[in-house]
């Protein structure tokens, strides 16, 4: 198997890794489409009075969303993994995430473990997902298991 020699393999990865994200601007058409997608019609989501009903400015952008977006940040950010899969997300909505809301996270790896598979290790990173203010809109922590170099030795 080759993977691209740009990612980041387990034994590049030591705790304390700080990554921050590009950011992306949350709109409607994200809302409306995960709803779509999801069938959470729910109506804080799809209608601005009822959410001024609650003391929103308007619309709130589903959280599962918040954290779809916070992952696609990982994935696109300056430092990648050589990742293999998700295997956790342990997660907490710490605000609202509003139409028009810049949202960009704040990844720090916290620790990693080897598997029995020798070309496989876990990494565990924390993520804190702020908006435009700077405001922590959600947080939490992924468990991703990543290839280490012995996946190009053939292991």
């Amino acid at each position: 198997m080759r993977i691209d020699p740009a990612l980041l393999r387990y034994e590049q990865v030591e705790p304390g890794l700080v990554i921050e994200t590009g950011g992306i601007t949350v709109t409607e058409a994200h809302i409306v489409a995960f709803a779509g997608l999801t069938g959470d019609f729910y109506d804080i989501h799809m209608d601005d009075d009822y959410a001024r009903d609650l003391g929103y400015p308007g619309r709130v952008a589903h959280g599962l969303l918040g954290l779809a977006l916070c992952d696609g940040l990982k994935n696109r950010a300056p430092t990648k993994f050589a990742a293999i899969v998700s295997l956790s997300w342990r997660w907490s909505f710490a605000g609202p995430i509003l139409v028009g809301d810049r949202i960009a996270a704040r990844i720090t790896v916290l620790s990693k473990r080897l598997t029995r598979n020798p070309a496989r290790g876990i990494v565990t990173m924390s993520f804190d997902l702020t908006n435009q203010r700077g405001e922590v809109v959600q947080k939490g922590e992924n468990d991703l298991m990543v290839h280490t170099s012995k996946v190009d030795e053939g292991a």
